[in-house]
């Protein structure tokens, strides 16, 4: 079977975001970028299936601006065999990706989808779920754990209780959380070979998709300053400083 992964390009997680001075948005100008961390741990769970001869093609699918050919890039490098661009210069909305994801898989015909639980940059947590609703699949999502035996897929989840394990048949949607594995690094061979790889480009308009957005970013900020702390030397000193501040019990 093909697995199809998403994969996304944001800023670097090591890198702390600035807002731009008009608050717009965040500036990336001369911003390291990278693929979405969830998204990596996504795509080492699709080549391990492939090395376990459980999966035939890992394809790769980013939706953004041209230079998300580096991300791709890096998929193929780290185990993709092929990778598919579908260019967008703005952002694009979790349901416009969605529905762009949903086209490419009903031309690709994977038998699971794995995805990232959610982008580091907007932390939407949507993409996934809307996925499997659009196609009509069932969905394991905040996978921990994934097992293929057959015509079905069972994923243990991590949930507010504890664990969760749901066997769902194939095709099937999955998202991976971050205990699921640890990605792999791109060596330098197979950087050298993902030159080579096909990558192929596409638009919204190859699959009939309206990006259009929904929603009108008013304005973004950073986080308030986090206020100092105060040490008090008795119990009494506390209480009288939570009255000050009009806190009560």
């Amino acid at each position: 079977m093909k697995v199809l992964v998403p994969v996304k390009r944001v800023i670097d997680y090591n890198i702390r975001p600035r807002v731009k001075a008009d608050g717009s948005g965040v500036d990336l100008v001369n911003v390291k970028m990278s693929m979405n961390p969830f998204d990596e741990i996504a795509l080492e769970e699709a080549v391990r299936l492939r090395e376990k001869g459980q999966a035939s093609e890992v394809i790769a699918v980013s939706i953004g601006p041209a230079k998300a050919q580096d991300t791709l890039r890096t998929a193929l490098a780290m185990g993709a065999d092929r990778a598919i661009l579908i260019v967008v210069e703005t952002e694009v909305e979790p349901l416009a990706v969605a529905k762009l994801l949903k086209a490419v898989a009903d031309e690709e015909q994977p038998g699971v989808v794995i995805l990232g639980k959610q982008a580091i940059d907007d932390d939407c947590n949507q993409t996934g779920q809307m996925l499997a609703a659009l196609m009509g699949r069932p969905q394991g999502t905040f996978a921990s754990a994934v097992s293929v035996a057959g015509d079905r897929v069972e994923v243990t989840r991590e949930v507010d209780g504890g664990l969760e394990t749901v066997s769902l048949a194939l095709p099937a949607v999955i998202t991976a959380d971050l205990r699921l594995n640890e990605p792999r690094y791109a060596s330098l061979p197979n950087i050298m070979k993902a030159r080579s790889k096909p990558l192929a480009q596409k638009t919204p308009a190859d699959y009939r998709v309206d990006i259009t957005p929904r929603l009108t970013t008013l304005k973004v900020a950073e986080p308030p300053v986090r206020a100092a702390g105060v040490v008090l030397d008795s119990v009494d000193a506390l209480v009288a400083k939570l009255k000050e501040l009009g806190i009560s019990a």
